[in-house]
């Protein structure tokens, strides 16, 4: 596995954690980190991708829904939702700009070691669907992210 694609798996454990027991961010994220370690650059990508998550996800989830409405985003599979908000925020809100297929191959990646058998196909639907809107969402959702003073 890429380097950048560990960090991005790391960043999915925790946010599947969170999102299904409800524990505190910051302490999964460390015990995610202290289980798998990674270079400190990688270790503050990974970071960066659950800090960043984690207050978008209303947002972030209405889009999901809207791209996949046969699937209430809160049945969708834990892991699969996950996937989504990863890709969604990477691909509109991450300074670093990741090129939106990249992140689509990436989170279709997740999808094929962590989610089911139709994951991959599903996973990669949405955010191409997501894909093609890509500066309306972006712009929208830039305009919700909250402030880091």
């Amino acid at each position: 596995m890429k380097a950048r694609t560990k960090a991005r798996a790391v960043a999915l454990k925790a946010l599947y954690e969170i999102d299904l027991t409800g524990h505190p961010p910051a302490a999964v994220l460390e015990t995610r980190l202290a289980e798998e370690p990674l270079e400190p650059r990688l270790a503050a990508f990974a970071r960066r991708l659950v800090q960043g998550v984690l207050p978008m996800r209303p947002w972030l989830d209405e889009y999901i829904a809207r791209h996949a409405p046969e699937w209430p985003v809160e049945q969708l599979p834990v892991v699969d939702r996950n996937i989504l908000r990863l890709a969604l925020w990477e691909m509109t809100l991450d300074p670093e700009g990741t090129p939106a297929k990249v992140v689509i191959n990436e989170a279709v990646e997740l999808a094929k070691t962590f989610g089911g058998a139709s994951s991959p196909r599903f996973v990669n639907g949405v955010l191409g669907s997501l894909a093609r809107e890509l500066d309306a969402v972006r712009a929208h959702l830039q305009g919700l992210q909250p402030q880091v003073s």
